[in-house]
């Protein structure tokens, strides 16, 4: 849609919403389009595509005849939209239940449902203000989905598109290409799992997502009906967990503490396996998903080589020579913007109009806004809020007079509108938005200190009224558990963040390979899924850092005060790296299956590529860590920029290689 269509989408939706009677398509040809052409054909067509816009968000266009005369006769047929049609219930929350939801709509660390999660809240916050919260120190819990192939599946289940993508069977070992229609997807036992209609098995299937090897592919053309009332969290109940394995892994000697803390030497068994090398040593390693252990082998390199089982040496293999190739295949062509800015938020005008709608009713029930805030509250920039300021202004009835316009002021700096045209209630949510809460929601009743008080269920029965079918729809979605695994870390780190004391630590850093003690003023704790952190300024360094509880071999109050008074870095939620001015500057390729790491590690600027994939630049403090990395992401990372970096990495691949005999 182009700028022109934006506006004419919304004087259309106007005229719908501010007749009672209904208005005949001529009189929207001429009063709202400015049609002249003659063309009865073209006009038909772009008004029944500007029809069905409207009714994709949401609002009902209601048809009209006069009694024993045929819709088919444009003469006789009148067109209008309900005032109430798709508008949002008033929500009334309490503080508490504002301080729960806050937490729920920051629950996605990013992807397509962190942004529906901002705009359903922002809805929430047009029909009225949000109390001033503040967010518990010790409960910052967010979920990071798994990857772009996350966010493909979402669009496809919300839209019921069939996917397909290549996938490595578990009892076979074969990479397959399955095509299925995705009716939900959760998390359990720490893994992501898309639930659906295999159409090859013509069965109901479930597949981990650490299992693709490749792309999400949406078939857009076909569609699908899921089953009626499919939970997806009921569905994961009835999954067993993966039985217990024992991995072979022989490791350089002195090296890999990190693996080593919940390995086990045994003597030596009849073990169809060679014998280690001088230089190495026997580590027996308990697993239940070989995938997840493979990545981890994958990034030790050539420090580790798995022995078996089988299915577990192959899989490590296979993501060191997807890595090797990628690495070393030709460079793309590319270029960054040249202003350097984050990585670019991508809108189109559907977005923008949207954004309006939010935009009036926000600006309603908070008058006087100066225009920066808007403009932050929205995430756009100034300029983008102006532009979207001057369409309203010049929107409203068609031929109305002065007062017939919305009317909306700003040149002060401060915002004001005196003429809403029925448009001071927000839409509903849409699936994604419903999803988004709603599934948070749920996600934070792992955590006691959010469940106690009743504010999380009645917070959910009210959202659940306010949702209708969309929030029925919730249900296809269900997160990972969020509740510490060592709830007495946990614990002893909330209680030193709530009086202000320092601790002493001994943590392991699996990059160093090494264990350090250091005097911190820990100030918050988050998580990503139950994987927990705390952000704390680091004496030995003289810097803020993260350090993760599950590596914390040690933690007591040192007896003395927090001693720089520092406070968190900006931002919710917190970010996991923190950057420095002697930084090093890293460019990165990442396929369309990783490109979701250049958000993860806060990229300053990207050039998108042909084949979806895009080049980002990234700052990192310490390289060292780099090549494994590298080997990790077993071909969706390759290193391009330094080049003496991106030559160490291949390096360490080919060594890596060389273990399992090249």
């Amino acid at each position: 849609m182009s700028v022109s269509r934006t506006e004419r989408l919304l004087n259309l939706l106007i005229a719908l919403l501010n007749t009672r009677y209904g208005l005949r398509r001529s009189e929207l040809r001429e009063k709202v389009y400015h049609d002249e052409s003659g063309n009865d054909v073209a006009f038909g067509r772009m008004f029944e595509r500007d029809k069905n816009d409207l009714r994709a968000f949401g609002f009902d266009v209601e048809t009209l005849t006069e009694h024993g005369w045929s819709e088919d006769d444009p003469a006789t047929t009148r067109y209008r939209i309900g005032k109430e049609s798709n508008r949002l219930p008033d929500v009334e929350l309490d503080p508490q239940e504002w301080t729960v939801l806050l937490l729920a709509s920051q629950l996605w660390e990013r992807a397509a449902l962190g942004s529906a999660a901002q705009s359903a809240l922002r809805k929430l916050q047009a029909s009225g203000r949000m109390a001033d919260v503040e967010l518990p120190a010790g409960v910052q819990p967010r979920i990071r989905p798994a990857g772009q192939a996350f966010d493909d599946l979402v669009a496809a289940m919300h839209s019921r598109h069939p996917v397909t993508f290549p996938y490595l069977a578990g009892t076979t070992g074969k990479e397959e290409v399955r095509t299925v229609e995705p009716w939900g997807l959760g998390s359990r036992f720490g893994q992501w799992y898309l639930m659906g209609f295999d159409r090859a098995r013509q069965a109901p299937r479930h597949f981990r997502l650490s299992r693709f090897t490749g792309a999400v592919s949406t078939l857009v053309k076909e569609h699908f009906e899921p089953p009626a009332n499919f939970s997806i969290r009921e569905e994961l109940s009835r999954l067993p967990e993966l039985p217990l394995r024992t991995a072979v892994v022989d490791v350089r000697k002195g090296r890999l503490l990190a693996l080593r803390r919940r390995a086990r030497q045994e003597p030596e068994t009849a073990d169809a396996v060679p014998a280690p090398a001088a230089e190495d040593e026997r580590l027996y390693v308990d697993f239940r998903d070989p995938e997840a252990l493979a990545e981890e082998l994958a990034s030790y390199g050539p420090h580790a080589v798995a022995l078996a089982p089988d299915e577990l040496a192959a899989s490590v293999q296979r993501r060191l020579r997807a890595a090797r190739d990628f690495s070393s295949a030709p460079r793309p062509a590319y270029a960054f913007p040249e202003v350097r800015t984050r990585a670019a938020r991508r809108g189109t005008s559907e977005d923008q109009l949207m954004r309006m709608l939010q935009l009036v009713p926000f600006l309603v029930h908070n008058q006087g806004l100066h225009i920066s805030d808007v403009a932050q509250h929205f995430g756009v920039t100034r300029k983008e809020l102006e532009d979207d300021l001057r369409i309203l202004i010049c929107s409203g009835l068609p031929e109305g007079y002065p007062d017939d316009l919305l009317d909306i002021q700003w040149e002060d700096g401060h915002v004001f509108i005196t003429q809403d045209l029925d448009l001071k209630k927000p839409v509903r949510f849409t699936v994604d938005e419903a999803c988004a809460l709603l599934t948070g929601l749920e996600t934070l009743n792992g955590l006691p200190d959010v469940v106690e008080g009743g504010a999380l269920e009645s917070v959910t029965l009210k959202l659940l009224a306010a949702a209708g079918e969309e929030g029925l729809r919730a249900a296809s979605l269900s997160g990972p558990e969020v509740a510490p695994g060592d709830a007495g870390t946990h614990a002893t780190v909330r209680e030193a963040i709530a009086s202000g004391a320092q601790l002493h630590l001994a943590y392991l850093s699996p990059q160093r390979d090494a264990v350090s003690e250091r005097d911190v003023d820990p100030l918050r704790l988050y998580s990503l899924d139950n994987t927990w952190y705390f952000e704390a300024y680091c004496h030995q360094v003289g810097g803020l850092r993260n350090f993760r509880l599950d590596r914390v071999q040690d933690v007591r109050p040192n007896g003395q005060p927090n001693a720089t008074g520092s406070v968190p870095s900006d931002g919710v939620p917190a970010k996991l790296f923190t950057p420095n001015d002697d930084d090093t500057t890293v460019t990165v390729q990442l396929t369309r299956s990783g490109r979701g790491l250049a958000e993860d590690y806060y990229a300053e600027r990207t050039a998108e590529l042909p084949d979806g994939g895009l080049v980002a630049e990234i700052r990192f403090g310490n390289t060292g860590w780099l090549p494994m990395f590298v080997a990790q992401h077993g071909g969706t990372a390759r290193i391009l920029e330094p080049a003496e970096l991106a030559d160490r990495a291949r390096a360490w691949l080919d060594a890596s290689l060389a273990r399992y005999g090249g």
